[in-house]
């Protein structure tokens, strides 16, 4: 079979492998589509200090179970996989904290991952309820784009969003659209999406309609324009940047929150924090980290409602042979969703 296998950073080759075979407790699956993301993107350029090469890439997976011993589990069964594992039994996961499980390992990282033919899926997996049905009328790339939406369902449910909301998102990328999307779900009065990439907000906002999409470096005015001075009640920074999370501090309205959703890099963390705007107006700001199995429940019924449609987000479906083409397509954010089909 067909893989793409990290090397090196820069060094990612598409490479014949032997099938895997499932051991006890694990399901072998045909994979069926696996979307990329901006992780992998970082992955390419920069590796993971979680991944010890060579390792198959691939963490947003649905499939075709072709081999288990499982009870519950057959041959045909389409399933979606989650992508971090908790362990399940620690102190944070006893608590229901399994976002924040220390012992967390990832599908693609630490396991063989969804840019295969085949792969396996971990015992582990199953322990924590990590493998989903697909339900009828789901298509395996639709299903594929639960993982990330998980996530986003996660930052939601931490940042409080609800009916009524002014609701800023920061970042018109993949994750940007699923945030616009879940905050209407959730009842949020008005959307606004805002990017300093004039080509892909206007790709994102012809796909999910933001109440109103703002374009530019410094975005403070243009927001309180907006919203008749108050500012957004949440704000969620869906990009990797220290520049939106400083204004994300200036735009929340009194007693808004602010969701830190796109990480930072390594080498660059520390932003400015005006603390006498959280203490005066009252803010409040989370992280917001992963996704738990139980999030991938729920986004996954979350797709299938049609409560959050993803399909139209899909913009590029390749061929495995072409993931690295695929991964380029990302890094330059001249997509919203690319999904390969091995």
């Amino acid at each position: 079979m067909k893989v793409a296998r990290f090397h090196a950073p820069g060094d990612i080759r598409i490479e014949d492998a032997p099938e895997p075979v499932a051991g006890p407790g694990e399901v072998k699956i045909r994979v069926r589509a696996c979307s990329t993301c901006g992780t992998d993107a970082k992955i390419l350029k920069h590796g993971h200090h979680h991944i010890r090469p060579p390792r198959v890439m691939g963490h947003e997976i649905a499939g075709e179970v072709v081999e288990t011993d499982v009870p519950g589990w057959a041959p045909g069964d389409r399933v979606q996989v989650i992508a971090a594992i908790p362990c399940g039994t620690c102190g944070e996961c006893r608590r229901g904290r399994m976002t924040v499980c220390p012992n967390q390992e990832s599908m693609g990282y630490h396991y063989d991952g969804g840019f295969a033919e085949y792969m396996v899926v971990p015992a582990k997996v199953l322990a924590v309820d990590g493998l989903n049905r697909v339900p009828d009328g789901v298509s395996f790339a639709e299903a594929s784009v639960t993982e990330p939406l998980a996530c986003v369902l996660n930052g939601q449910e931490l940042a409080r969003v609800g009916a009524g909301d002014d609701v800023l998102v920061i970042g018109s990328g993949p994750i940007g659209c699923l945030h616009v999307r879940l905050a209407r779900a959730r009842g949020a009065a008005r959307v606004f999406l805002a990017d300093i990439n004039a080509d892909r907000l206007a790709l994102a906002a012809g796909l999910v309609r933001p109440d109103a999409a703002v374009h530019g470096e410094d975005i403070v005015d243009e927001v309180l324009k907006l919203t008749e001075g108050r500012g957004a009640d949440v704000v969620i920074t869906a990009a990797a940047s220290g520049a939106a999370q400083e204004q994300a501090l200036r735009i929340a309205a009194r007693q808004g929150r602010i969701s830190f959703f796109g990480g930072l890099p390594k080498d660059d963390p520390i932003i400015r924090c005006d603390s006498n705007l959280v203490h005066y107006r009252e803010l409040t700001i989370v992280g917001a980290n992963g996704s738990s199995p139980a999030h991938n429940a729920r986004a996954l019924r979350l797709i299938a409602e049609g409560s959050v449609p993803v399909a139209d987000l899909i913009t590029h479906r390749l061929p495995l042979s072409e993931v690295l083409d695929g991964i380029d397509i990302v890094s330059r954010g001249a997509a919203i969703k690319v999904t390969v089909e091995p």
